[in-house]
């Protein structure tokens, strides 16, 4: 197996093959595209296009709404191809406002006009509706995949990898990972060394493999490639990027962050995080733990680089499309009912070093990972 993304020949783009790969060959489906929009209406005669500050729903349009409008539809066996814009919700995988639009400037609602009238929802969007759409797709009985953050490196190669080799590989991993007790991952910034432990318990790990095949509501998150846990404790620090100027070292007590000290940059960023934290505590909850599986570069994007071989996520904030118990009503405020993904990479945090990543399972404590690179157990477990 090829470990050098740069080295690596990615074939250009098929929507064709996505769809296929990852739905199954259509079969008379009711398809529809959503994206977000600060101001939904402008999906009006298109006239979001000319925002150039809207990339990623141009992606849509283009790459999606295009695809299929261009012979994609009957070609794959779907229907209709239609897209709608709904209302930007501010944070990851906040809940959606029901409120939509079409490209004639109806209003419409997602909950009585979209979610039961199509069977296959795609949704192109700046910030993350996995948790919402899976709730949705629970709710109403439709499959569907979140692609926030599109880009045009996404396209050419997180988009474009066979996906049935994706989901081998995440399965590989995930059977080395699951059942474990707990990973601790060690940190050092600034010369200051600590460790974070996670408790899992021995529970079963997850994948997100993107493969979404018929017979069942649910909904992937591309590009996909990644194992995962929804962590039942962890104790200890880890350092956390507020910007490019400002790094803190978050506490962690009982499975939840409880305060935030200044490493350097902007006392006043780690004021507003402990306020928040003390006025919303579940805004600290660990809700979830994951490890890349894909060779794949960077694309500056998390939903791409989180899933990216040697590199680790914690994330912070609901959890029950993870199969956890953080659910939006636990939270003070509904804003703050967010899913946060808190990345560890060489491009996104070069100041953090991870010198290793343990797992305890089986009575034996291995490392799996250090420096941003698959140790030898993950290696020998994606090469066997």
């Amino acid at each position: 197996m090829e470990f050098d993304a740069s080295k690596r020949n990615f074939p250009p783009f098929s929507l064709k093959r996505l769809m296929e790969t990852c739905f199954g060959q259509g079969s008379g489906e009711r398809l529809c595209i959503l994206i977000d929009l600060p101001d939904p209406a402008e999906i009006k005669d298109f006239a979001f296009l000319d925002n150039p500050r809207l990339s990623i729903q141009n992606y849509g349009y283009k790459v999606f709404y295009q695809g299929f409008r261009n012979g994609g539809l009957e070609e794959m066996n779907y229907k209709d191809g239609d897209i709608y814009a709904y209302h930007e919700t501010g944070g990851s995988n906040l809940d959606m406002e029901d409120e939509c639009y079409d490209v004639q400037g109806n209003k419409l609602s997602l909950d009585k006009d979209i979610y039961p009238n199509y069977q296959l929802i795609l949704v192109v969007s700046t910030f993350s509706a996995t948790a919402p759409l899976t709730a949705k797709a629970k709710e109403f009985g439709f499959r569907g995949a979140t692609l926030h953050g599109l880009n045009q490196i996404i396209v050419d190669t997180g988009l474009s990898v066979n996906y049935q080799e994706v989901s081998s590989d995440a399965e590989k991993l995930r059977l080395g990972l699951t059942k474990a007790d707990w990973f601790e991952i060690d940190f050092e910034v600034e010369g200051v060394k600590t460790t974070l432990r996670l408790l899992t318990n021995g529970q079963e790990a997850q994948k997100s493999h993107g493969l979404c095949p018929p017979g069942k509501p649910d909904v992937a998150n591309l590009p996909a490639g990644e194992v995962y846990f929804v962590p039942e404790g962890a104790d200890g620090k880890f350092p956390f990027k507020y910007d490019e100027e400002t790094l803190g070292l978050l506490t962690v007590e009982g499975g939840k962050i409880v305060s935030s000290r200044l490493i350097y940059g902007d006392y006043d960023l780690i004021e507003e995080h402990n306020t928040k934290l003390k006025d919303d505590p579940m805004t600290g909850a660990i809700g979830e733990l994951g490890f890349g599986t894909q060779v794949l570069p960077f694309s500056g994007r998390d939903i791409q680089d989180e899933k990216i071989l040697g590199t680790i996520h914690i994330a912070t904030g609901r959890d029950d499309h993870l199969g956890g118990h953080i659910t939006p009503d636990l939270f003070k405020e509904h804003q703050n009912a967010s899913h946060d993904d808190v990345l560890y990479a060489p491009h996104k945090t070069p100041e953090v070093r991870v010198p290793e990543v343990r797992m305890h399972k089986d009575g034996q404590t291995r490392v799996i990972m250090g420096g941003y690179r698959p140790g030898r157990f993950m290696v020998d477990l994606l090469e066997n």
